[in-house]
Formats: C-alpha cells, sequence, structure tokens
C-alpha cells in the first residue's frame, strides 16, 4: 500500500491547526541568522534565540556545536557526552559494507557493538565539527584586483588553495573555502577534524532499507535509516589517528532527545551540510537537463540497474559484493528521473524565463548593467544551443566508457601507465598495478555481471557516438561498409574482446603477469586498446571547439552574479545555493497533497510495515524476530497505542543533509532527515512550496530498535533513557 488517506476529520484537524502556516523555503548560513530571520523562525514557533543555534564569536556553546560534517557526503550529530554520534543507515552503507563477508554479513544481519572494545574502527573516515565561519569577501576582493592588477589573475583553484593555507593550521583546524553566489560572497570555514571514528550501530538492511528501491523517495516510507558511531581521541581530547589508547570525545554540545513526539503544524528545524542545489541556474541550463543530458544518462543507468539486479537477485554472493554499487546506482538514477518529471510538472523552464524577464529589465533601466550584462540572455542562449550535440556525446561516453562497469577502474590504472615518461619507473609501478589488480579485482568483482555491463556499454557507446568519434582501432572494430554495426553484432565483437583480455578472467590474468609483461605488452590487450582509445582530451578538445561551450560556465556565473544583484537592490532575503557548507532550515510538521484530491498523513506506524510485509520481495521481507515484534505491535515505553516510524516535514533539505537532526521548537532531537519525496525533485532548480516534503526517521523508532529489537541497554543507558 504506497499511499493512505485519511478521513475527512484528520484533515479539518491538520488544517484547523495550521491555517496560518506556510512553507518557507531556504538553506540558510549559519553564521548570517540575522533579526529578520531569527523573527521568522519565532513566529513558526522557534522557543530558542538565535544565539543558542550558532555562537561562534561568544561564550557558552549551541546546537551547532553538536552537528558534524560525515566527509562532506552526509550529516551526523552528537547525542551523548562520551562522542556517541548519530546519522542515517544510507551514510554508513559503504562502511558496514566495507565489513561484511559472506560469514559475517552485517548488511543483512545488522552489526551492534555491546561493548566499547567491539566497536569497529573505520580507516579513512572523518568528522568534522565547525567552530567558527569567517567573512573574507573583502580580503578576497581586494586579492583579486592586485591579482588583476599586476596582470596575473586568480583562478578559483589558486585562490581557494591561498586562502585555506593562510587560515588552515591555527589553533589546529582545517579551512575551507567557500564562494556564494559564484563569487558575490566568500567564506572561510574552520573545522576541528577527528580520524578515529569506530562504528557502534547498524540495523539490518530489511529493517533501515525497508522498502528498498521501490520506496526511495516515496511517501509512506516505513524505514529505520538510522546508524550510529563514535569518536574517539588522544587522552588529552585532541584529534588523533586511531590507536587503542585513544578515549570517547568528551563533546562541547551535545543534543536532547525528546520522546514527547510531534503534532501536525509543530516546528521543526534542521541542520546540516546540504551538498549541491543549482537554485541560481538559468533557464537554458535547466532545459538542456531536462531535454538531453538526464534522459541519455537515465536510460543507461535504468538498463545498467537492470543487468546487476538480475544477478544480484539470482546469489546472495553477487548481492554482497553488488549492493552497495548498486545502492549508489540506483540512488542517483531515481533522483534524475524524477528530475526531469517535477521539471516538466512544475513549469521549471518556464518559470525561471519569467524571472529571466525581470532581470532583463532590471539589467535595461542602468546603463551601467546594460554594458556588463545587457548581451547575457542571448549569449547563454547561443551557447547551449551551439554546444548541445557535443555536451549530449559527452554524456553518453561518462555513462558508458567512464562508469559503465566496475573494471573500468582497473583498466584505468594500467592504459594510465603509458603515459609515463620514465620507463623504467612505468615498469616497476605495473608490477604493482597488476599484483593489486590480481588481489582486488578478482575477489571484488564478478566478471560475469562485469561481462554483461560491458556489453551494454560497448554496444550503447559505439552505435550511439558517431563514427567521427571511434578511434582506428576502434573503426576497424565496428565499421562494415562505411556503416556502424547492428547492434547484434556488436554485441559479438563485445564478447570477443572480453574473451581475448587477460583482464577478464583469473587464469588467462595470472599466466599473463607470471610473464612480467611490459606497459606496451598490456596496452596491446584488445579491451584495453579499445578502452584506451576513447580519449577524455579528444572530447574536451571538441568541446573547447564548439562555439561557446567553454563560455557556459563563465556565462552561468554572470547570471548567478546578476541575479544576486538584483535581489540585494530590491530587499529580497536570499540564501546562497548549497555547497556543503553548514546550513539550517526550519518548517512544520504536516502532511502532502502529492496529487489532486489525494491527502497522505504526516506519519507511518509499524502497521504500514506489516501491510507492505511480503517474504516473496527482497525489498519488502522481514527477518523472524522483527516479524514477530512488529506483529506482537508492543511500543514499549517509547509511545503509546501505536510505534510511530517516519514522518514529513517542510523542511528544504537535499543530499548531504541526510542524517541531519531533526529538531523541535526547544532544539531537541525528535528524528533524523533521511529522503525527500518524489514531488520534491525539482528542488535542484527551484523550490516548490507544498510539494517539497523532507521524510524523516523518528527518533522513538530508533530507540525501539536499539532496545527492543538488538539489546543495546548499554546505549539506551548512555543516552540517560
Amino acid at each position: 500500500m504506497k499511499k493512505r488517506i485519511y478521513g475527512i476529520f484528520t484533515i479539518l484537524l491538520f488544517l484547523a491547526g495550521t491555517s496560518t502556516l506556510r512553507a518557507d523555503e531556504g538553506m540558510w548560513l549559519v553564521n548570517a541568522i540575522n533579526s529578520a530571520l531569527e523573527k521568522k523562525m519565532q513566529e513558526r514557533g522557534l522557543e530558542l534565540p538565535a544565539g543558542e543555534i550558532y555562537n561562534a564569536d561568544a561564550p557558552g556553546t549551541a546546537l551547532c556545536d553538536a552537528v558534524v560534517s560525515l566527509d562532506f557526503g552526509c550529516t551526523g550529530s552528537i547525542i551523548s557526552e562520551n562522542g556517541l554520534l548519530i546519522t542515517n543507515h544510507h551514510c554508513a552503507y559503504s562502511d558496514v559494507f566495507s565489513l561484511s563477508t559472506p560469514q559475517k554479513n552485517y548488511l543483512e544481519d545488522g552489526f551492534w557493538a555491546f561493548s566499547d572494545r567491539e566497536e569497529i574502527p573505520i580507516p579513512g573516515k572523518r568528522a568534522l565539527l565547525l567552530k567558527k565561519v569567517i567573512d573574507v569577501t573583502q580580503e578576497v576582493e581586494e586579492m583579486l584586483a592586485e591579482a588583476e592588477k599586476e596582470g596575473k589573475p586568480l583562478g578559483s583553484r589558486k585562490l581557494g588553495y591561498l586562502m585555506e593555507k593562510k587560515y588552515s593550521g591555527s589553533e589546529g583546524l582545517e579551512a575551507w573555502f567557500s564562494s556564494m553566489w559564484k563569487g558575490s560572497r566568500y567564506y572561510i570555514s574552520l573545522y576541528k577534524v577527528y580520524t578515529d571514528i569506530r562504528l557502534v550501530a547498524s540495523p539490518p538492511v530489511c529493517s533501515a532499507a525497508f522498502g528498498g528501491d521501490i520506496d526511495n523517495w516515496e511517501w509512506p516510507q516505513h524505514k529505520c535509516d538510522f546508524a550510529m558511531y563514535r569518536i574517539y581521541t588522544a587522552p588529552d581530547g585532541s584529534p588523533a589517528t586511531y590507536n587503542e589508547e585513544n578515549v570517547p570525545l568528551k563533546p562541547l554540545k551535545s543534543l536532547k532527545i525528546s520522546l514527547n513526539g510531534y503534532k501536525p503544524g509543530d516546528f521543526t528545524m534542521v541542520i546540516g551540510f546540504p551538498g549541491r542545489t543549482d537554485r541560481y541556474a538559468s533557464s537554458f541550463s535547466v532545459d538542456f537537463d531536462c531535454r538531453v543530458n538526464l534522459p541519455v544518462s537515465n536510460e543507461i543507468r535504468g538498463r545498467q540497474m537492470e543487468i546487476v539486479k538480475g544477478w544480484m537477485d539470482r546469489d546472495p554472493v553477487t548481492r554482497l559484493k553488488y549492493s552497495d554499487y548498486f545502492f549508489s546506482l540506483s540512488n542517483v538514477q531515481e533522483l534524475n528521473e524524477g528530475q526531469v518529471r517535477c521539471y516538466r510538472r512544475f513549469g521549471t523552464v518556464n518559470s525561471k524565463r519569467s524571472q529571466e524577464k525581470d532581470l532583463q529589465e532590471w539589467i535595461r533601466s542602468d546603463d551601467g548593467r546594460q554594458q556588463r550584462w545587457g548581451n547575457l540572455m542571448e549569449n547563454l542562449e547561443r551557447a547551449y544551443l551551439n554546444s548541445e550535440s557535443i555536451r549530449e556525446r559527452a554524456t553518453l561516453f561518462r555513462e558508458t566508457i567512464v562508469r559503465g562497469m566496475r573494471l573500468s577502474r582497473y583498466a584505468t590504472r594500467i592504459s594510465s601507465l603509458g603515459k609515463d615518461r620514465d620507463c623504467r619507473k612505468a615498469e616497476l609501478r605495473l608490477r604493482e598495478v597488476l599484483d593489486k589488480t590480481g588481489r582486488e579485482a578478482f575477489s571484488e568483482l564478478d566478471m560475469q555481471v562485469e561481462r554483461d555491463l560491458f556489453r551494454y556499454a560497448f554496444t550503447t557507446y559505439c552505435s550511439g557516438i558517431g563514427e567521427e568519434w571511434l578511434g582506428d582501432y576502434q573503426k576497424s572494430l565496428v565499421i562494415k561498409n562505411s556503416l556502424i554495426a547492428g547492434k547484434q553484432r556488436l554485441g559479438e565483437i563485445a564478447d570477443s574482446l572480453w574473451d581475448a583480455s587477460f583482464l577478464t578472467d583469473s587464469t588467462r590474468f595470472a599466466a599473463f603477469a607470471l610473464r612480467k609483461p611490459s606497459v606496451a605488452e598490456c596496452r596491446q590487450d584488445p579491451l584495453l586498446r579499445f578502452l584506451g582509445e576513447v580519449s577524455i582530451a579528444k572530447f574536451n578538445r571538441e568541446r573547447d571547439e564548439a562555439e561557446g561551450e567553454t563560455l557556459i560556465p563563465e556565462l552561468e556565473k554572470e547570471y548567478a552574479r546578476a541575479l544576486y544583484r538584483m535581489r540585494l537592490e530590491q530587499g529580497v532575503p536570499q540564501y546562497p545555493d548549497a555547497n556543503s557548507t553548514m546550513r539550517i532550515s526550519y518548517g512544520t510538521v504536516g502532511p502532502v497533497e502529492p496529487f489532486d484530491g489525494v491527502i497522505c498523513s504526516w506519519q507511518s506506524t509499524t502497521k504500514g510495515i506489516l501491510e507492505k510485509y511480503d517474504p516473496a520481495s527482497y525489498d519488502f521481507n522481514l527477518n523472524d524476530r522483527l516479524l514477530d515484534l512488529y506483529r506482537r505491535g508492543d511500543p514499549g515505553r517509547w509511545s503509546k497505542g501505536y510505534l510511530p516510524v517516519d514522518f514529513l516535514t517542510d523542511n528544504d533539505i537535499t543530499g548531504g543533509n541526510s542524517g541531519s537532526p531533526v529538531l523541535n521548537s526547544k532544539g531537541e532531537l525528535i528524528g533524523l532527515a533521511f529522503d525527500g519525496n518524489k514531488e520534491s525533485l525539482a528542488s535542484d532548480a527551484e523550490y516548490n512550496p507544498g510539494y517539497n516534503k523532507c521524510v524523516c526517521v523518528d527518533i522513538r523508532f530508533v530507540l525501539w530498535t536499539l532496545g527492543e529489537y538488538a539489546g543495546m541497554d548499554r546505549i539506551i543507558e548512555e543516552l540517560g533513557l
């Protein structure tokens, strides 16, 4: 049952309680909460002053001191005085995957550390705690002006490097440089970085990812999407690499958990590190994505998912090997498909064009603006039109050859050795690469899956890229009588390349490596020859030659700057596009009306899990213990009458917000943000009030899973519950 319709009494109850409320868009910089924004949040129900959210320059602690970036991919929050950190399960998925074996499959069975000694360190994992944000706009503008005066313009990368070098190291902090509104303002964020991060808890996928791919971006959902880590430090409290002598972090601030729940209309606040939005993009950019770029990549990724899933469903060992790959593939593909649908449904391109009419009038009303931006729209339209073909082919190239199969990364490692001018160094490096490939490729990959992925990538690339893009060796393989070979024949050619390659069979690989081949011999491998002849440099050269293509980044930058300046002069409150800096969004709990006449409740419960339960479906199956507990229907001490699972708010979020704490009006933790709804997928380019929803896991469901299901009493006690 995908949508649950509730009675008229429930709807009226919601409307009566929230008639004066509406969604407010915005991922606001935490360091820029002014009095106007503070007042708006308090009008919506916030009971805290802004200084208790972020106050780097004042004594005491704030909520932001407990919010953590996990490698700028996800968000987490500290919830105990011993460095316990909570985030989403899908943020920890790769870590749990890397620890899993057929004998100890933590993905399927869950992972629970019943003592500190059982907590597993995760190599390479980093947790970054924001300490301060500094506005460096004036300093940067002076540097840029001086560089231009000297005839040595500063590129964005060098500028970022110089600024981060200047500010890093201060009090042991790491500096990150950020440009806002495409260079209209600049900030430095200072972080304390912790590298001894250990896994504490991770529920099985049948709980954390219940509904799997099918329920992704849907509502209602019934996922217990959480995982827990612990941050460790040196005995003196300073950041340190893993050591048995390290101790749990004693944080400045930890979030308090609320067990009081929520109701429609209640204030909610999300603090996190959203990764990327492009709401200052032009209509030409959105139109290109909607018509060309996303449809090409969506079709290819959809077929790749079918191939991988077909093999995963046949064999549990293959499922374990490819679960992480499939997870990342499907998440992006569904997001992109939803974007295209929502761009069309909500008329995003037309909305952008209307905005551009206002912008054009503003530009024409001033001679200085006319001189700088008078031809901006015309130039953008021409640049996108002239470069459409090359950009479409570049997408095809990227989705098939660059990331069309996991084996490609091993092939690239070997092929790239031929570019080393030092032959002796290349030969020595080859020994290392072959040894690593032999150890990793045939244990991590299933060559049956890779063969099917390559066959699809080969046939799609060769039949779609055009003869003029093929190299000499490729032409000798696929062109006959000056025509591109049919797909069936291309499939046969792909199979012959695969069967002749030393890289695709463990026996052939071992025999080939034993001969101690040269780099030149490796590069004569038919599969490597084909992949090696696909040159990124060629694509870049063709792209540069396309009239207007190289102008697009600069034109889009000027468009964003003009839009920012217009809104600034008109006194319109505005926030910059998400760029992995800490942001705050505010909203309320409430239902969603995805289509006319359809209203879905703001909350799901364990009753819905049993409604969806299907032992014949991997995505909707449950292990015996969970099934028994759900059927008993006992929420324990965490709720009354029913056990809440997930809930909806209208907080403005995007990728990177996963794992962000969802806080009530008092700043207490009531849940974790883990997804959006399908109706929100145009939000990278434009926020649509009423449709943009944040899907959250209820903290009481998390605690029930920890206590009643897993028996993690030590964590419940640590949380003071």
